[in-house]
């Protein structure tokens, strides 16, 4: 198992590299000029202007300017903003329990309905429930996000008051980060000898709405993904056997059929949860959620090349780790792909 993960994180250096060098060159295609964003009028001036570019570094070739930024990633420095001053990798991971929290809330909503939902389709297949079930999942998968969120903001937002339009906690309150992650941040011992478990409630009702529409789609994919691994095993000559021996559905169902139904759901499920880490962009500027996504955002509308190159670098890195540990998985389902 050792050497599979070592061999596995070999396998990823070409694709951080490439990565590494995809996200150097495509920012530099952006439109606009950094030093101009940032010096504004002051600009104007040729002399300014030029001593601003050469602090900056970006008076330099290009490939020389690459050159610097692989030194720096070597040395474990992603750089610093242009716009802030800080060092991009502490205000990516200030905002990353952020995207995190918001990322795992969608997903376990999307296993929690999206495997019944696949399996009740499978096992009720060509019947009327099957029928109502994956259309209702088609048609979750081709909701637009933009659109899907400001739709559920103007109904359960603004027409009902039931749930927040932005952020993660009511203004009301103050919960000094200690994990960055709200819900657990909002059950430390002295919130809750202050507030009590309101700040707790606030958080979320602000996670609700968000998490509902990143995990609408991905609930949509697990559903399809399981009813069709499902309907595979379901016509296994062992399920049949089972059947012939009196072996009650649930036991059928759940701890033969599923249990070997899920390798290629956990696939989906780790492409998913790679998904919504990079894909929070949308849900995140849709419901001012302080993670990632609206950070990069942010970036790319400042032309802030440091924390867009590093913001892009870590995330891939995530991915591809996610990816990695989803083959190890395999290991732990599927004992045959040990051999």
């Amino acid at each position: 198992m050792i050497k599979r993960f070592s061999f596995q994180l070999i396998k990823m250096i070409p694709t951080l590299f490439g990565i590494c060098l995809l996200a150097f060159l495509l920012v530099r295609l952006v439109p606009g000029d950094p030093v101009m964003l940032l010096l504004g009028e002051r600009g104007n001036t040729p002399e300014v202007y030029a001593m601003m570019k050469k602090s900056l570094g970006l008076d330099l070739p290009l490939y020389q300017q690459f050159f610097v930024y692989l030194k720096g990633i070597f040395s474990g420095d992603l750089g610093k903003s242009i716009i802030t001053g800080q060092s991009v990798t502490e205000e990516f991971f200030s905002r990353f329990p952020a995207t995190v929290e918001l990322s795992l809330t969608a997903l376990i909503f999307a296993l929690t309905l999206g495997i019944p939902i696949g399996v009740l389709a499978a096992v009720k297949r060509n019947t009327p429930t099957d029928y109502i079930l994956m259309s209702t999942s088609l048609a979750g998968y081709s909701m637009p996000i933009f659109w899907w969120g400001l739709l559920l903001i103007l109904f359960f937002s603004v027409h009902l008051g039931l749930t927040p339009v932005a952020g993660r906690l009511s203004v009301v309150y103050y919960v000094e980060p200690w994990t960055g992650f709200m819900l657990i941040d909002t059950l430390q011992r002295e919130v809750i000898a202050e507030e009590g478990l309101a700040p707790f409630f606030s958080a979320i009702r602000h996670l609700i709405l968000p998490a509902f529409v990143m995990g609408t789609i991905p609930l949509a994919v697990i559903a399809r993904m399981t009813r069709s691994s499902m309907l595979e095993v379901l016509d296994e000559d062992y399920i049949k056997t089972a059947k012939a021996k009196g072996q009650n559905n649930f036991n059928i169902i759940f701890k033969h059929a599923l249990k070997n139904a899920l390798i290629p759901i956990i696939t989906v499920i780790g492409l998913m949860l790679g998904g919504l880490i990079t894909g929070a962009i949308l849900t995140e500027t849709i419901f001012s959620w302080p993670g990632i996504g609206k950070w990069i955002v942010h970036s790319v509308n400042q032309r802030d090349y440091p924390s867009i190159q590093g913001g892009v670098l870590l995330i891939g890195t995530l991915v591809v780790l996610i990816n990695r540990l989803v083959d190890l998985a395999y290991l732990w389902v599927n004992p045959r792909l040990r051999e």
